[in-house]
Parts: C-alpha cells; sequence; structure tokens
C-alpha cells in the first residue's frame, strides 16, 4: 500500500502566532512535523504552506514543501489544491497530517491510510480513541464520534455522546458522573485519510447546516452521503499544540526524550 502524507500549515493562528515557525528543541515545528510523518510508511511528505516564510523553514531542512493559496477556508481545501499541483491520480492515499501535531505517532498514521485502502467504499477514514474520563466525555472541545457495525461514522459530534439514558438518568447537575463500563464512548482523532479523488470532490461540496452548527468540517461529507470510515486506536495520541501553554508542554517533552 503506498501513500502519500500532506501537511497542511497556516502561518495565522489567533492563539497561537506564528504557530508552524514556533521552536522546539531547535527546529520549527512544521519540521517536527515532517520528521515524524516521513517515519511513517509514506512514499512522499510535503508540507503545503500559506506563506513563503513556513515553506522556507521547511526548505531549509531539506524537506519538500509547496506554497499555496493563503485565501483557503479549511486545510482540507489547502490539499485539494496540493493534490492538483501534484498532480497526484485520483486513486492515489492522501493523509491529512496537522500541522500542529509535533508528536504524532507515525504507526497512526499508517493505520489511517491502511483502514482507507482496505475499504474501496469509504471516501475518507480517521480515528478514533476509547473515552474513560467522565470530563472528557462532558467536554465539548473533545469531539465525540459514534460508528455504525462497520466502523463508519454515524456522527460526530461536541456534545457527550453515546447518551446513556438509564445509567445518566438521575438529574443532578452536581453529581460526580462515573461512565457505564459498557458506554463505548470514542474520541475523534484529527488525522484524515482521502482518495485524491475525493479531495477534488470535496471542494465543490456545499457547507452543510450540521458542519456549521457544530463547526466540525467533517459533518459536510457525512451530509452529503459519504462514508467515513474510522480506525479505533488503543489509547490517546500525544496531544497538538493550540496554545502557549501547549507549546511549553510539547517543549518539555521533546527535552526530556533528547
Amino acid at each position: 500500500m503506498s501513500f502519500v502524507a500532506i501537511i497542511p500549515a497556516r502561518l495565522n493562528s489567533t492563539r497561537l502566532p506564528n504557530k508552524p515557525l514556533a521552536d522546539i528543541g531547535g527546529k520549527p515545528m512544521v519540521v517536527r512535523v515532517v520528521e515524524q510523518a516521513l517515519r511513517s510508511n509514506a512514499s512522499m511528505v510535503v508540507v503545503a504552506a500559506d506563506a513563503m516564510p513556513i515553506q522556507d523553514a521547511v526548505t531549509s531542512a531539506g524537506y519538500a514543501s509547496l506554497l499555496t493559496r493563503a485565501d483557503h477556508a479549511s486545510g482540507t481545501d489547502r490539499l485539494a489544491e496540493a493534490v492538483d499541483r501534484l498532480e497526484l491520480p485520483d486513486d492515489a492515499i492522501v493523509v491529512n497530517v496537522q500541522g500542529d501535531e509535533p508528536l504524532i505517532d507515525p504507526e497512526l498514521i499508517n493505520a489511517v491510510a491502511a483502514a482507507l485502502s482496505a475499504n474501496p467504499s469509504w471516501a475518507m477514514a480517521t480515528a478514533s480513541h476509547p473515552i474513560t474520563d467522565a470530563e472528557e466525555f462532558f467536554n465539548p472541545n473533545a469531539v465525540k464520534v459514534v460508528c455504525d457495525a462497520q466502523q463508519k461514522a454515524l456522527f460526530f459530534s461536541r456534545a457527550p455522546m453515546p447518551w446513556h439514558r438509564d445509567a445518566f438518568a438521575a438529574d443532578n447537575e452536581d453529581a460526580d458522573w462515573v461512565l457505564p463500563a459498557n458506554l463505548g464512548a470514542q474520541r475523534h482523532i484529527g488525522l484524515y485519510a482521502y482518495r485524491a479523488g475525493f479531495l477534488r470532490q470535496y471542494r465543490d461540496l456545499a457547507v452543510s447546516p450540521l458542519e456549521q452548527v457544530e463547526a466540525l468540517e467533517q459533518l459536510r461529507v457525512l451530509w452529503h452521503g459519504f462514508a467515513i470510515g474510522v480506525h479505533i486506536a488503543s489509547s490517546a495520541p500525544a496531544a497538538g499544540v493550540d496554545t502557549p501553554e501547549d507549546l511549553a508542554r510539547v517543549r518539555a517533552i521533546v527535552a526530556q526524550q533528547g
């Protein structure tokens, strides 16, 4: 199985300006992401940058990058431009590795690509991990996913789901919630695999009402009737970098690893 890893990287970030260029152990964060992706089985790893400083940082480190338009609405739209610029065939598998995941597990990249390769009827593949903590279950920043018997996503939501009617029947806002053993809640992991042809098709899909309500781009795919398969990881991956506090935590981890 062959696949390409593309890392969309946007310079502007509200919570962390110039995030892709943030120094982590002497290297820009985006370079750290490239190096993790190169440890996967990807036949090619390319950064799709929206600004020259990102491209310069990547190419100066000896890695591949292309400069895309700065006005893309999402990383997925940026990927669609990249697959055209790279002239990838429609059946090529492309893994979207987020540019703020400097600790991404290469084996998780492989697993998502393999899941899509093994299921021709899926338009996309993504990942999740079991939720065992009640605080995480009720946290709207932790996106949940429920699947059918074939591990295809039925819905993604910031709301707690599935809702165990009997276990959560007590109407007590001060209750110390305990998740039932059979709840089966899954937290979505923001790693995606697509076929290049679907990325070209995606950019023409109308924005869906559910996507706007939940602020979850993947709901556009479900809204239009396409299947998203879900690989279930055994545990949570290392967290990405969204805030200065996240950056400090990742710097400490990298320093400890030497």
